[in-house]
């Protein structure tokens, strides 16, 4: 019986009763659901895994879906969608679907924590239209949501096109596995929102070592890297002539032209600091490094040419440098935090912060210089850095 729902979804159900699956041939899928096996495939083996071994014990399965919900600031969720004889398909799913199923007995099951079983052409839960059902000629679907203990509600469908749709013993068996198929879903579910969160906040190298369990403080490893700074130019002036709902607007417009360039070019944020990025290209490779680092500042300025939103006018400066950086956890008691350090990332700073004294969008150090390889970068002579006794050479890239 479902434990999850508040009442069984075969005591609504009107269809013919039918034969009874042999209780040896269930107790063989839960223990598939719990076991080494399912634990350790992805969700498209999972789906294909679970649809094969219900028609095998005699269900009518012509569709298996998984509505799998995550925690992601750009993706509501992922469908993952089962049929016989045809390769697994993966949608993920952007927040703006909400919009699209909202009349569908799929959101209806989600929000409302309770099964449904819907035939074809029931008008006031239309469920047809949306792609991984379209066109199928499904006869009926029910529908059953898989409840974590906290977080979104994910929802799994189950289609048939037998004419007359499931019988009441046919139902008591998906009833019967949709506990253990909650219970792997839900691990799944916490593990890629785990990932995704960690990503998405502290970016995917932080993460991993999260993970791997570097997460006490002082853990620190010392690596070369190429750095880069960028700053929006006027970002002060700007905000205090523009309402706080505009600035922020103006910061992840900003943003969106910035960090996707990093990022696309092998590079990793460390740090938001209000206008600013701190990003860096981990690899001892200083050739390698350096020429992503200078691609993706190339990238920064050609998305920020003609960049207006909301009719202001937006650029930016970039400090370049590549040296020696320790990183790792700072922070006090549980309260931590993955950072660089070192006199190389101070050297980064005053390189961008002259910048603006200097008059020029993009400056970099000698050592950045000579490990990029390129051509068309000049001398803007020795300048005196704050916090630095030696005059320092720094250069730019040739008008």
């Amino acid at each position: 019986m479902n434990t999850i729902t508040r009442e069984p979804i075969s005591r609504t159900h009107r269809g013919s009763v039918g034969p009874n699956v042999d209780p040896g041939s269930i107790l063989a899928v839960l223990e598939w659901l719990a076991g080494d096996e399912c634990h350790s495939i992805d969700e498209a083996g999972l789906v294909a895994g679970l649809g094969l071994r219900l028609r095998q014990i005699g269900l009518p399965i012509d569709r298996l879906t998984l509505h799998l919900m995550t925690l992601h600031p750009e993706i509501l969720g992922r469908t993952v969608a089962w049929a016989p004889s045809e390769p697994v398909e993966i949608h993920d799913r952007d927040h703006g679907i909400k919009v699209e199923f909202a009349s569908s007995p799929l959101v209806k099951v989600m929000e409302s924590r309770e099964p449904m079983i819907v035939d074809a052409g029931d008008r006031q839960s239309p469920w047809q239209h949306i792609d991984v059902f379209a066109g199928r000629n499904l006869v009926q679907l029910m529908i059953a949501p898989l409840c974590n203990v906290d977080g979104p509600v994910s929802a799994a469908g189950f289609g048939t096109k037998r004419p007359g749709g499931f019988t009441l013993s046919e139902i008591r068996v998906i009833e019967r596995i949709l506990p253990s198929l909650r219970n792997t879903c839900e691990m799944r579910v916490m593990r890629h929102a785990e990932l995704s969160l960690l990503d998405t906040y502290i970016g995917p190298m932080t993460a991993q070592r999260i993970l791997a369990g570097k997460i006490r403080q002082g853990e620190i490893e010392t690596m070369q890297a190429a750095l880069l700074l960028c700053d929006m130019k006027g970002f002060t002036e700007l905000s205090n002539r523009l309402p706080d709902e505009k600035v922020l607007e103006l910061l992840n417009a900003y943003f969106d032209a910035v960090i996707p360039a990093i990022t696309g070019n092998g590079g990793e944020v460390l740090k938001f600091m209000g206008d600013a990025a701190l990003a860096f290209f981990p690899t001892s490779d200083a050739v390698v490094a350096c020429r992503r680092a200078l691609a993706a500042t190339a990238e920064i300025f050609a998305n920020l040419a003609g960049f207006e939103p909301n009719g202001a006018r937006v650029d930016a400066t970039v400090g370049l440098h590549y040296g020696k950086v320790s990183y790792g956890n700072i922070g006090s008691g549980r309260r931590l935090d993955f950072t660089v350090i070192g006199s190389d990332v101070n050297l980064l700073s005053r390189i961008q912060t002259a910048c603006g004294g200097l008059g020029k969008s993009i400056l970099m150090s000698d050592t950045f210089r000579r490990s990029s390889g390129a051509d068309n970068i000049v001398s803007t002579k020795f300048h005196r850095l704050k916090g630095f006794a030696d005059p320092i050479e720094l250069f730019t890239i040739a008008e």
